[in-house]
């Protein structure tokens, strides 16, 4: 029973941490598994309508109209990607959460709001020594 408890206690901590990271990868196995499938199928039929045996290996293969359509979305999906991730690390559009300006005003209201308790907590304590 506590050998019970402990994996699933495990199961719980590492999809608290990791949760964005498992559902992630499982969607990816998931649509790369489909993607191998159907692609499967669709060379079959293009096989078949020009009377010709599918194959996986060899120089008219399954394995390489596969990496072709692998190889393409990836390099599409990883430019797009790689495009948004460098540029917002450069550029900013003023006002959204992703913002670095976002960050800097809010470390400016805070360290104003530091400098008037601050202020306030010092008169406070004038005050006090005085009575």
């Amino acid at each position: 029973m506590a050998r019970r408890r402990s994996r699933s206690g495990t199961f719980a901590t590492a999809w608290r941490d990791y949760g964005l990271s498992i559902a992630l990868f499982t969607m990816f196995a998931i649509s790369f598994v489909l993607h191998t499938a159907s692609g499967w199928m669709q060379y079959r039929s293009e096989q078949e309508q020009h009377s010709q045996e599918a194959t996986i290996l060899g120089d008219d293969g399954y394995v390489w109209y596969w990496a072709e359509w692998t190889l393409q979305n990836w390099q599409s999906e990883f430019l797009e990607l790689g495009v948004i991730v460098v540029l917002s690390s450069f550029l900013i559009h003023k006002g959204s959460a992703e913002s670095k300006d976002s960050d800097d005003e809010m470390k400016k209201l805070l360290e104003s709001i530091e400098k008037k308790l601050d202020s306030l907590e010092s008169k406070r304590s004038s005050t006090r020594s005085k009575s």
